[in-house]
């Protein structure tokens, strides 16, 4: 069958869960046009490795498919995939020279001898390692061996080359230089690469199409300058390169309030909608306090080579600013922000809803703790007999397997605490994201449960902290579904 869209790689919901439960990999969809430079950018766990591993044959979708020039490849075995991966360890073979390294995948082949030596040649000229044919690889530079290490996946010609953290274990010079060369490669070679990192400024660098992935989901697929400029959401905005992020409103025609000001901004968003903005801190303008829409003192000042990072208190909101102007801490200060340097996002809905149950006293419960609410009030047309059953408008008694009752909170109304032996605790997780939101922070906590809860609260946790959740019954509103 012809594949006439120009994808080389196309996943289609692609789900991976794993033996005990764990969901690494949910719903992924992406196409891959043939010669692109794809990255797949996200913070450990993400989901980013598991499905590089899946593409390469190493590991096997739970469910969805995976073509390659049209056809499907999800159950091929790896080594009749048109694909080699380099790992961020090597896994160079210590007691083999460089030519041997490159060439055992070529020997396996049983190519003849003469044929070896050129393609091995030309991949090394391509590497910028002739005539280091007969070195061992001990004797090498960590950023030769990674060139050794992707020589040996090139000389096989794949069609797609994957890259696993590569460049993780160099140091920060020598990541810059490879950065540059492997770009370069990947333009005289136009082969496929898909490329994974956490690294924001090595995918703003090489890439033409970022996957920015999050919890096992694709968040935002775009260009680097689309998803540095246009960011999808809160958590593509905070990942990539550094973002003041506010909650606000639309006041009128292209108008917003945020972080305590009135701003005109360049989206169109229906008035009274709640958006979320966000601002680099390089398009944040310092002004006399009269001259800003927002002003406040400046609490710290940082050096950070080519600009300094400034931090100014305004009302209850941080700002970040980044200029090559310095200011004086303690100072006071007016911001200005262009129309263009704002970017608008309608506000997602991160209300809590999470299940409940009837237990078989007829009472409302969650993890096993019992909730002092009237099911009468909330299931119309019920009362309790005399030995405290709940009957239906009939008089039956209500079977609690057959009702389904949902329970809803909002991020602002839940505690967390450090205390998970206190009485009040109603579930124990661990945060698994945060997001600063200029006068708070967003926190996602994974229970073990399984259920996540958004939290908003003013003080800074820690990523992986064991918290407690204090979830107020009176803050909560109950939906029954029969």
């Amino acid at each position: 069958m012809e594949n006439k869209s120009g994808n080389i790689i196309e996943l289609k919901h692609i789900n991976r869960v794993f033996e005990d439960g764990f969901k690494a990999v949910s719903d992924f969809n992406l196409e891959v046009k043939r010669g692109e430079f794809v990255t797949f950018l996200g913070p450990s766990g993400c989901g980013k490795t598991t499905t590089l591993r899946m593409i390469a044959g190493f590991d096997m979708p739970t469910s969805g498919d995976i073509l390659l020039n049209g056809r499907d490849i999800s159950k091929l075995p790896p080594n009749e995939r048109p694909i080699n991966t380099v790992f961020q360890r090597y896994a160079l073979f210590p007691h083999m020279n460089i030519f041997e390294n490159i060439a055992f995948g070529l020997k396996l082949k049983k190519m003849p001898r003469e044929e070896i030596r050129k393609k091995v040649k030309k991949v090394l000229e391509l590497v910028d390692l002739e005539g280091f044919e007969k070195r061992s690889v001990s004797t090498l530079s960590g950023g030769q061996q990674q060139r050794v290490a992707i020589a040996r996946a090139l000389v096989n010609e794949p069609e797609i080359l994957l890259l696993d953290e590569p460049l993780g274990a160099l140091d920060l010079k020598m990541r810059k230089e490879m950065q540059i060369e492997l770009k370069a490669m990947h333009d005289e070679l136009g082969i496929t690469f898909i490329y994974v990192t956490h690294d924001q400024e090595e995918a703003l660098t090489m890439s033409d199409k970022i996957v920015v992935m999050s919890e096992g989901k694709i968040q935002q697929i775009g260009t680097p300058e689309d998803i540095y400029n246009e960011p999808k959401n809160a958590f593509v905005a905070d990942f990539i390169g550094e973002s003041n992020i506010f909650n606000g409103i639309m006041t009128g025609p292209m108008k917003a309030r945020f972080a305590g000001g009135q701003f005109t901004c360049v989206d169109d968003v229906p008035e009274g909608t709640q958006i979320t903005a966000v601002v680099r801190p390089e398009d944040i303008e310092l002004t006399a306090p009269q001259d800003g829409q927002i002003r406040g003192k400046v609490i710290s000042v940082i050096f950070k080579g080519i600009h300094y990072e400034i931090t100014v208190q305004s009302g209850r909101y941080e700002v970040i600013i980044q200029s090559t102007r310095s200011a004086t801490v303690g100072s006071d200060v007016g911001m200005k922000v262009e129309p263009d340097g704002i970017h608008i996002m309608i506000a997602e809905n991160h209300t809590n809803v999470f299940p409940v149950d009837m237990n078989r006293n007829h009472r409302l419960a969650f993890n096993d703790k019992e909730f002092d609410v009237s099911l009468t009030e909330l299931i119309k047309g019920s009362r309790r007999n005399e030995n405290h059953e709940l009957l239906d408008e009939s008089g039956e008694v209500i079977d609690p397997q057959k009702i389904r009752i949902t329970a809803a909170i909002e991020p602002q109304d839940i505690r967390m605490t450090d205390d998970v032996d206190d009485e009040a605790v109603l579930v124990e997780g661990v945060i698994s994201n945060l997001i600063y939101k200029g006068d708070h922070y967003s926190y996602v906590i994974n229970t073990e449960l399984g259920q996540d809860f958004i939290v908003d609260d003013e003080y800074l946790w820690n990523m992986g902290d064991s918290v407690g959740l204090i979830l107020p019954v009176e803050k909560m509103r109950f939906t029954v579904k029969k």
